[in-house]
């Protein structure tokens, strides 16, 4: 272990043990990666590297591809043992996923069977391990359907499968003797082979691995494939023969690398420990090489099945720019520069940026035969904000130079888009978010002119960035008519909402949805009338335990298998939880964000699922079960929405502003950098005091801004920088304060202590349901403090008949409670809540607390 590394470990297992005593702080996170559980075999089971995948569930089945060419569907062992032929799926025991690899256990009374998938992350193909341990003579025999052909929508036309006895492996090939694969085993002789007669014919070929006949044994299966010919392929299937064992341990360290460049968390949850660590690889895991056309982040994985389009494995432009905004919040700069450079490559005359790209779009006319390249207008303005958010980050500003054309060109695709009042629109244009449903037709969607007003100030800032400052001031008055626009046009003040969309005639649609929440991502918004906003998006129509709905379920509208109208998106929950934390809803933020850091525990193991149903916990059948972007809204919401996380690498600027919840004491933050400079921070939390130590590195200026949230009722009394007083002031709002600093880092370590009298708060781990299951968790619909900060109002959703406990942090502030009881122990203080039983619906309650002066 590195000696920084081994010093942090052994320092947050101090603060842990002394964290222990006290009943706020959760019990220490684990920083295993390992994730195992009991099969479960309709679950979703991917192995991926840059140009290879594994596709299948965790019953063993499973098609492999490598880009872009699909081999194999239906792969799947037999075990032969005491004269009978057992199908493997059928003695499935165990999962054990880690990032590089996944292993199932198969078992019976008499042999135990460990198969690894493993796909190196650069290799053109995958491996597969099978150890063995019996008492009796076991053949293992893995059987495959061949499915020879190009993704969706190329084909290859006839191919070919015929048994190599010198490689032991099946050759795969066309006619051209272009694209070629080969399945087989060092061990492997030939089972059975695909054949076709007048009279019979069968889809499967196998090969048998040998038999094992007393002990310990480890078989090994290798797939390979080429775009360029049989003499490449066969290399590849040599190498990958010879060096799995090194293969492997390079894709693990290749992770570890990974984990521990970009930003690292230590937090006392250990579900949203794992869950932001998984998020991070499973982002990784969507750059994908194709060999026509580049190298960028894919939206997603599925299988296939009999068809040619694994899940959503192709390009997408607005996926990865939503994605580029978690991957710059956590360092990984490399990847988010490969996306905007790939996207400005395929960027279309007029400045519009792609939607989607096949990976065989450069073998069939791909931009003018099929309606998908360029099929959203969002992907555009979300191209010059991700562009904007990379270069203020990385402080790469010669990118910006470098790109300005397409930048400008992208521009002015968005200006020819505006109608007369200079709302960007949809309608001719391209769709927005929504595509299809009873939602659509819409002129333009409150979503798509936030994201067109936040481009015109992303473009400023890039203008002023590469000395443009003519064009700056331009933008910067265009931006400024935007945002006013945006928060005139789509309010409606009678319902106190802001309009989805206006409507072909320009009349506002006046149904509230969590797209909203986009522009309060920004902070576009007017704070008054988001507030009343997000009191209806907090209702349990809205937000269930596993997200948020893309409407209210009580909308006639809606469906809760409704793919844009009623269904649940980790997507959604992250834009929700971001804009929420940006406007100060703490406990609705981190209600989202913990609904996705779960589901990237729950269903497809580390990663978080595309789209779920509105009514019930279950993906929709349709899902994407390892969705990209559904990652990056685990990593945004914890950086960008809890912590405040931002850095400015252009005026060398750390900026935190954390709302973490009341029973965390502590947390930690490591390689956070703004240009030259690298910071560790340590937080910590007492009910007297708040401090921040940081541990500087690199050379340069470095400045940090801390903005910690306190409750209105709290007494900030003033800070200190290693020992000497400092300016600190309240940023008050509606719902909390923040105590503010900022202070030049020397190099080195320095210390902020800020007293804090009188700080109270909630906090409530929210759950998932059982699988299948209906919403049964708390909803914190609104909060009101009184001007002077003594006394608070809530208003909670809970099921009718359900009785809720929220934790207090500093109970002793509170003098009594209506609406609820208090119930204390020598070291815990809860608010129960009880809702009457009147049917099975969510019902609401009002509570209040009143406070000691």
């Amino acid at each position: 272990m590195h000696p920084g590394k081994r010093k942090l470990v052994s320092l947050l297992a101090t603060l842990a043990m002394l964290a222990a005593s006290s009943s706020l702080y959760s019990q220490p996170a684990s920083t295993s990666l390992e994730l195992t559980r009991p099969i479960r075999g309709w679950e979703f089971l991917p192995v991926v590297g840059t140009r290879a995948a594994l596709l299948g569930n965790e019953s063993g089945r499973f098609e492999a591809w490598v880009y872009p060419l699909k081999i194999l569907r239906d792969f799947h062992l037999i075990f032969h043992t005491d004269g009978r032929a057992l199908p493997a799926e059928s003695l499935a025991r165990t999962l054990i996923v880690h990032p590089e690899s996944c292993t199932i256990t198969y078992a019976s009374d008499t042999f135990q069977v460990q198969e690894t998938l493993f796909v190196p992350v650069h290799e053109a193909g995958a491996v597969i391990t099978l150890e063995v341990k019996t008492k009796q003579p076991v053949e293992i025999e893995a059987a495959f359907q061949r499915d020879f052909q190009l993704e969706w929508p190329a084909a290859l036309g006839g191919t070919y499968l015929q048994w190599n006895p010198a490689l032991r492996a099946f050759d795969f090939g066309e006619e051209q003797k272009k694209f070629a694969a080969l399945i087989g085993s060092p061990s492997g002789t030939l089972g059975q082979q695909e054949y076709a007669t007048n009279y019979s014919s069968s889809s499967i070929s196998s090969l048998l691995l040998g038999p094992v006949q007393n002990g310990k044994e480890t078989k090994v299966i290798v797939i390979a494939a080429s775009v360029q010919g049989e003499a490449d392929v066969e290399n590849t299937y040599r190498r990958l023969s010879a060096s799995y064992v090194d293969l492997l341990r390079d894709s693990a360290a290749y992770y570890e690398n990974y984990l521990s460049h970009t930003v690292q968390l230590h937090i006392p949850d250990a579900q949203l420990q794992q869950a932001y660590d998984w998020a991070r690889v499973s982002m990784a895991q969507g750059m994908v090489t194709n060999p026509y056309l580049g190298t960028s982040l894919v939206a997603g994985y599925r299988t296939s099945g009999d068809g040619q389009r694994p899940g959503f494995a192709w390009f997408f432009g607005r996926d990865a720019l939503w994605t580029d905004l978690a991957l710059d919040a956590e360092g990984d700069f490399a990847t988010t520069r490969a996306t905007l450079d790939f996207l400005a490559k395929y960027q279309r005359a007029d400045g519009k940026i792609p939607h989607e790209i096949s990976q065989s779009a450069s073998l069939v006319p791909w931009f003018t035969a099929f309606p998908y390249g360029y099929a959203s207008v969002d992907a555009t303005p979300l191209y010059i904000i991700a562009t904007d958010d990379y270069v203020t980050h990385s402080g790469d500003v010669e990118f910006a130079r470098q790109h300005w054309d397409t930048l400008w060109k992208a521009y002015q695709f968005l200006r020819s888009t505006y109608d007369s009042h200079g709302l960007p629109q949809n309608f001719g244009f391209g769709h927005g978010w929504v595509e299809g449903g009873p939602l659509l037709p819409v002129k333009t969607e409150l979503y798509q002119s936030g994201i067109g007003a936040e481009a015109l100030r992303a473009l400023a800032n890039l203008a002023h960035l590469t000395g443009k400052d003519d064009i700056r001031r331009e933008l910067a008055d265009s931006f400024a008519h935007s945002r006013s626009q945006l928060n005139e046009t789509f309010w409606a003040p009678d319902k106190k909402l802001f309009s989805f969309a206006l409507d072909s005639n320009g009349k506002q649609v006046e149904i509230p949805t969590v797209l909203s929440t986009v522009p309060m991502w920004f902070g576009l918004l007017d704070e008054a009338r988001a507030e009343t906003n997000l009191d209806l998006l907090a209702d349990a129509d809205h937000e269930n335990d596993w997200g948020m709905r893309i409407i209210s379920s009580q909308d006639p509208r809606y469906n809760p298998g409704g793919y844009h109208f009623g269904s649940v998106w980790p997507l959604f929950t992250g834009w929700a939880s971001v804009g929420e934390y940006r406007y100060h809803r703490a406990l609705p933020a981190y209600f989202n964000l913990r609904a996705n850091s779960l589901l990237a525990l729950n269903g497809s193991l580390g990663h978080a699922t595309e789209v779920l149903s509105g009514d019930y916990f279950e993906p929709l059948s349709t899902s994407s079960p390892h969705q990209i972007w559904s990652a990056a809204m685990i990593v945004s919401p914890l950086l960008r929405g809890m912590l405040g996380l931002s850095t400015d690498a252009v005026s060398h600027t750390v900026t935190l502003a954390p709302h973490v919840p009341y029973n965390w004491s502590s947390f930690a933050v490591e390689n956070v950098t703004a240009g030259d400079c690298k910071l560790a921070i340590q937080y910590h939390r007492s009910m007297e005091e708040i401090s921040l130590e940081v541990q500087r590195s690199g050379s340069g200026t470095c400045t940090m801004e801390f903005s910690p949230a306190v409750s209105l009722h709290a007494n900030i009394m003033g800070a200190e920088i290693n020992g000497r007083r400092i300016a600190i002031h309240a940023e008050k709002n509606s719902i909390d304060q923040h105590a503010t600093v900022s202070f030049p880092l020397s190099p080195g370590k320095s210390k902020l202590r800020i007293r804090v009298l009188g700080d109270f708060g909630l906090f409530f781990d929210s759950q998932l349901p059982a699988l299948g299951g209906e919403s049964q968790g708390l909803r914190l619909v609104s909060e009101s403090w009184a001007p002077d900060g003594n006394s608070l109002a809530l208003e909670l959703a809970g099921r009718a008949g359900r009785t809720y406990e929220l934790g207090l942090w500093n109970a002793d502030q509170v003098s009594n409670i209506d609406g609820g009881t208090l119930v204390s122990t020598e070291s815990e203080h809860h608010l129960k809540v009880m809702f009457p039983r009147d049917g099975e619906a969510y019902i609401h309650t009002k509570v209040s607390f009143h406070f000691r002066r």
